[in-house]
């Protein structure tokens, strides 16, 4: 019998360079290949920066997976093969953000989405598939509905963003200095303009990069030496260099915020070690907050998430039972129907011989002849009506005993053993 195998390549056991050696093409090329073993009826792949995932469905469906790390040449050291029932929870919690670096995290629900349509317009999936990844976006999308799993920033730029909208309200309109062009800088900037605020400007010691992040995201790039003009006229600073020292200091200020005309001026340094002197919060007009008080809010944050898995683990726990009935209904139903198909010809053939007798002796016209079909037919089901309950009920419980010996007993072993072959 076919079912899902999965084979996973993930940060848990891989590092990221390890992560972009495992695959190599493109993610079509990649489905065309694995897709075109003749063991493989469908299949579907999740590619990240975080992961590389390869769901199958086959009969043999290990072991296909094994040949295919094998001659992607793939550390066996980085990867986790996976079962139908593992593949199954897995991916319900992958969906969840239970799975991803940063618990509860939004990003990988529609990197799902996205890479489970590819897969389906490339025609990789099937019935099979389907059903898996439909469940696991709709769990995804419960657990974030019915827990606080993906609310708070926990990261320390995220919530240096949090921090200042409640500090001041609201950031609506404000004009905003980000100091450094650096991974973080970046981060803190598109933070910033999810909040529609008025100005956004970067600074940066090398003058290219801060073009370069401000091109990208639609604001101002101002060079290093102008920064302290450009704190005269912000409600916000967000600094966040790699600079070994302090790079403003309470004397480089007290001239510039005296001549503000502005309200309170917002200060967050969340570098490490510090941009911004502590003695800068004495300024008068001046808020400084650190990435010490950031880092307490993260945690916070963070230990909120983790109390809200216990909830999402109960509703995985919950649709994944669900899931798992659905499939053993369709192994149910799949019997059934072989039963039935093997029924139907041999009322067709007996119905055929009894109209011959009988049309030797009578003539017989379509009633009779229809009489005589739909009594067979009332027969056969009436004889299979208290076994189909039975062999559904026992599909449910995952009683595999009581199907084979239904295979055995109808003699339909041998076609399991054409479909393996």
């Amino acid at each position: 019998m076919s079912e899902i195998a999965s084979m996973l390549v993930t940060h848990r056991k891989a590092k990221i360079d390890e992560i972009e050696r495992s695959w190599h093409g493109d993610l079509e090329a990649l489905l065309s290949w694995i897709s075109s073993h003749g063991m493989v009826e469908e299949c579907a792949v999740l590619k990240t920066c975080n992961r590389v995932e390869i769901y199958v469905v086959s009969p043999r469906g290990e072991k296909v997976l094994f040949e295919f790390a094998k001659k992607a040449r793939v550390s066996s050291r980085i990867i986790d093969f996976q079962d139908h029932d593992e593949s199954l929870l897995h991916l319900l919690r992958l969906a969840s953000g239970l799975e991803s670096m940063i618990i509860g995290e939004d990003q990988i629900l529609g990197q799902m989405k996205e890479l489970y349509s590819m897969a389906k317009e490339a025609g990789t999936t099937g019935w099979t598939l389907d059903v898996a990844f439909k469940k696991a976006i709709s769990v995804g999308k419960r657990v974030r509905r019915e827990t606080r799993i993906n609310e708070r920033s926990i990261s320390v730029g995220s919530a240096a963003v949090d921090l200042a909208e409640e500090i001041l309200g609201s950031l609506e309109g404000r004009s905003v200095l980000v100091i450094g062009a650096g991974d973080t800088g970046t981060l803190i900037s598109k933070a910033l303009l999810s909040r529609n605020i008025g100005e956004l400007y970067v600074t940066n010691r090398t003058f290219g990069r801060a073009l370069s992040l401000a091109a990208g995201l639609g604001g101002t790039a101002v060079p290093f030496d102008d920064m302290k003009e450009m704190i005269r006229t912000s409600d916000l600073v967000i600094s966040a260099t790699s600079a070994p020292h302090y790079i403003l200091r309470r004397d480089d200020l007290e001239e510039v915020v005296a001549k503000r005309t502005k309200g309170t001026l917002l200060m967050i340094d969340i570098a490490n070690p510090r941009d911004i002197a502590e003695d800068v919060g004495e300024i008068p007009g001046v808020e400084l907050r650190n990435i010490d008080a950031l880092r307490e809010i993260s945690a916070e944050n963070m230990r909120l998430r983790m109390a809200e898995m216990e909830k999402a683990e109960a509703i995985i726990a919950e649709e994944l039972d669900l899931l798992k009935a659905k499939y053993k209904r369709k192994r149910a139903e799949e019997l059934l129907g072989r039963i039935y198909f093997q029924a139907e010809e041999i009322k067709a053939q007996e119905c055929i011989k009894a109209m011959n007798k009988l049309g030797a002796r009578h003539t017989l016209g379509e009633v009779e002849e229809r009489v005589l079909m739909d009594m067979s037919h009332s027969i056969v089901n009436k004889i299979f009506a208290e076994p189909t309950k039975v062999l559904r009920n026992a599909a449910e419980r995952g009683d595999e005993n009581c199907l084979r010996f239904v295979e055995e007993l109808f003699g339909l072993e041998a076609d399991d053993d054409e479909e393996d072959a």
